[in-house]
């Protein structure tokens, strides 16, 4: 799909283009000093003062039967979104119906297998037709192996890719158009930690978080050389979070987080339009450290904190293939 650029009302500072290389390095340092300070800025101001409304707003949650999802989308309903479940697990799904239904909530459930692309945009049809357009759409659905690479059944591996990973671009194919037009739409991958650091037992997990980073980062690029700036995209990266899909993992130093932070949290970003959310925040200092170590020191780190045996006790929940 190309999009044509439209006309603005304001230049942003960054479509200046100088027209000299010696010129263009200035400008560029000095937008990058000016864009830092404006962030630090606004990092300052409470959120309730930044926050946007999304009442009204139709948001779809994929994996939205059970963790984070379903925390997200009783988030999503408390702030006036109708919300829309997918789910592989119809009686996980009931359940996030169930508890917004109580709390007076809007909700709608469908049974949804991430791994079939044809399945995806006949669903996407039918809520459009049943429910309307999605203007929030939060890629939350995620799976994991733990095994070593050659432990890994390679089904496991490509369902792992088809659910971390495709899903978000037939997700985001299926609902983007609809954004487009009305130039309103807030697109949420939620990632790891594992999408900025490799990790022992998680090879094929780590590579689709990567990817799923920086399918957010291309796609929010995209989005504004298109002149598409009411679009916004933000991916989530948290630690460790204690839900089924990652029982036995173990943290020697930082704590597992509840799904309840990783949802109040990802639900923040939304609202202030953050473009990553890092949960806990103080991992945002480690991810800069590693692009500045060596490899030796990186493995250190890993290793003394504990992170290379954090999967070694792994017993998280079964993976169904299909023909199970």
């Amino acid at each position: 799909m190309i999009w044509a650029r439209g006309t603005e009302d304001r230049v942003e500072l960054a479509d200046v283009a100088m027209g000299h290389p010696i010129l263009d390095v200035v400008v560029s340092i000095l937008l990058c000093l000016y864009y830092t300070l404006e962030g630090i800025v606004i990092s300052l101001i409470p959120s309730k003062f930044k926050s946007k409304s999304i009442e009204g707003d139709v948001a779809l949650v994929t994996g939205g039967g059970s963790g984070i999802g379903r925390m997200i989308c009783v988030e999503l309903v408390k702030l006036g979104a109708t919300v829309v479940t997918w789910d592989v697990n119809k009686a996980g799904n009931d359940e996030t119906l169930k508890l917004i239904k109580n709390a007076g909530g809007k909700a709608f459930g469908y049974v949804v297998d991430l791994t079939d692309k044809e399945a995806i945009y006949k669903a996407a049809i039918q809520i459009k037709n049943e429910v309307g357009r999605v203007t929030i759409l939060v890629n939350n659905a995620g799976i994991v192996t733990g095994k070593p690479l050659l432990d890994s059944p390679d089904k496991l591996i490509q369902r792992t890719f088809d659910v971390n990973v495709l899903a978000h671009f037939w997700t985001v194919k299926a609902f983007l158009p609809d954004m487009l037009i009305n130039d309103k739409g807030h697109i949420v991958t939620v990632a790891s930690l594992a999408g900025l650091s490799g990790c022992n037992k998680l090879v094929d997990y780590c590579a689709s978080k990567f990817a799923a980073v920086g399918f957010d980062e291309s796609l929010r690029i995209e989005l504004k050389v298109a002149g598409k700036n009411n679009i916004k995209t933000t991916v989530v990266c948290p630690y460790y979070v204690k839900t089924p899909l990652f029982e036995g993992a173990s943290s020697k130093i930082l704590p597992i987080l509840e799904p309840e932070q990783v949802a109040a949290e990802t639900i923040n970003g939304i609202l202030t339009n953050k473009e990553m959310v890092i949960i806990p925040g103080s991992c945002a200092v480690l991810a800069a450290l590693k692009t500045m170590l060596n490899w030796k020191a990186v493995y250190a780190v890993l290793h003394v904190t504990g992170i290379t045996a954090s999967m070694d006790e792994f017993r998280g929940r079964k993976v169904p293939l299909k023909g199970d």
